[in-house]
């Protein structure tokens, strides 16, 4: 059993490598119109047993290991532990980065539209994904003995109605559309889209024990939990900002103010507690906390002065984590690839389709309709979730992990070129995605071609 010296030195070094890997892959995809999480995607995918395994087997297996022989038993190896908690604290910090920058005044104003493409763009994603799933439980090489047919329908259907808010919204800070209709519309949707996602997966894990008193704690503790952060935990907090500029009067403007960062920090942590311990996702307490913050000057330097080390450092050791459990070699079966094109043109065409329908019906033009569409279709970080429960929950087989994580991979690849393609015809038309929707460029902004 290595020792805890063995494992943090052994740590540095996985932390370097992934480091390095990610960096040299963003040359890349910077030139392909790709935004920086889809490298750290790339990058935990090959540094896992389908690319960097194949390639050169020992040295991944020594990088990575992620078994330990004791007694002649194999278990999971306390490196890979580390790693999934590392990657764990990153995802809840960036959660909270997303919630403190959401703009919930632009989403008031668009709320019908909203509702109703969040409603379509989950509702034909869940019947498509549902009766699939139903199909694919009769085939046996993708749900385990545990899932019956409604129980596999279900959990895909999850699988393919989620859009990765935390991808989603890095999309969205890259591409300029932070305080947009575009953007925010977008991000709402994902949210409505993973919490049904995560309810959905809690009735699966629930139904296979035998009990439902896990969906209802999840229901109630999540309901409670909102209600107390809006109408509690929101007065509460405003009283950091005067805190705030007390520390910074006395330590300088530009200081991070270390107390209140402290309680920030420990509310973040504690939401995140308290919300996976519901079962309703500690990314959605993380968020919440974020979204509760006051907006001011301490807000704003406390996200600033963590953003780069969450985003970096932390968050991608959790694509590792996953790309570490992805086997290519696994789905060489004829059926399971069949199984895995079936699954990524449901994914695809269901969340494009349904999504741009529906925004256009809602009163969006074309262009802002298909961006959203395509958007949509980011799931990244949230489907990487899902997965990686319905594996250690012995729901899913690693036949069926493997094609959704590739699913996830083609289809948050696919979203930023084809937002680009609406974006620049809207350039090209001297048109931009603004607060109110596609505005006329100022005269002092060239238009982009």
């Amino acid at each position: 059993m290595p020792s805890s010296l063995d494992l943090t030195v052994h740590f540095w070094l996985q932390m370097a490598v992934i480091l390095a890997v990610y960096r040299l892959l963003w040359l890349l995809f910077a030139r392909l119109a790709q935004v920086q999480v889809v490298a750290i995607m790339a990058a935990g995918f090959l540094l896992g047993p389908s690319v960097l395994g194949a390639l050169w087997p020992q040295a991944q297996r020594w990088l990575f290991p992620t078994t330990l022989m004791i007694g002649g038993h194999s278990i999971p190896h306390p490196s890979l532990t580390v790693i999934y908690v590392v990657g764990q604290l990153g995802l809840v910090l960036y959660m909270f980065l997303v919630g403190a920058s959401f703009r919930t005044e632009i989403l008031t104003e668009h709320l019908r539209a909203a509702g109703a493409t969040s409603v379509s763009g989950v509702a034909v994603p869940l019947i498509l994904g549902g009766a699939t799933g139903a199909v694919l439980a009769t085939q046996g090489h993708y749900f385990t003995s545990e899932m019956s047919a409604w129980q596999a329908g279900l959990f895909l259907a999850a699988a393919v109605s989620i859009t990765a808010f935390p991808v989603l919204a890095w999309i969205i800070h890259d591409s300029g559309l932070d305080n947009t209709r575009l953007g925010t519309m977008a991000l709402s949707l994902a949210a409505f889209d993973d919490a049904l996602s995560g309810i959905l997966l809690v009735a699966v894990v629930a139904s296979t024990k035998g009990s439902v008193t896990g969906l209802v704690v999840a229901v109630v503790g999540g309901a409670g939990f909102m209600a107390f952060m809006l109408l509690i935990g929101r007065p509460l907090l405003r009283l950091l900002d005067g805190w705030a500029e007390r520390e910074q009067r006395a330590d300088g403007a530009d200081k991070l103010p270390v107390g209140p960062l402290t309680v920030i920090l420990m509310v973040v942590l504690l939401c995140s507690w308290f919300t996976d311990f519901v079962g309703v996702l500690s990314v959605v307490g993380a968020f919440v906390a974020g979204m509760v913050m006051p907006r001011g000057r301490m807000l704003d330097t406390v996200c600033e002065r963590i953003e780069p080390i969450v985003s970096y450092l932390l968050l991608p050791a959790y694509f590792v984590y996953s790309g570490l459990n992805t086997k290519l070699s696994v789905i060489m079966h004829p059926a399971v690839l069949i199984g895995g094109a079936i699954v990524l043109a449901v994914s695809f065409a269901g969340k494009f389709g349904a999504v741009t329908l529906a925004a256009r019906w809602q009163g969006m033009t074309w262009r802002e309709s298909g961006s959203m569409g395509a958007l949509a279709n980011a799931r990244g970080l949230m489907e990487l979730v899902l997965v990686n429960i319905g594996l250690t929950a012995n729901l899913i087989t690693p036949e069926l992990y493997t094609i959704l994580v590739l699913m996830t991979m083609v289809t948050t690849l696919m979203a930023t070129p084809i937002f680009r393609i609406f974006e620049r015809n809207a350039w090209k038309n001297g048109l931009v995605f603004s607060a109110t929707g596609e505005t006329v460029v100022p005269a002092t902004e060239p238009v982009m071609e």
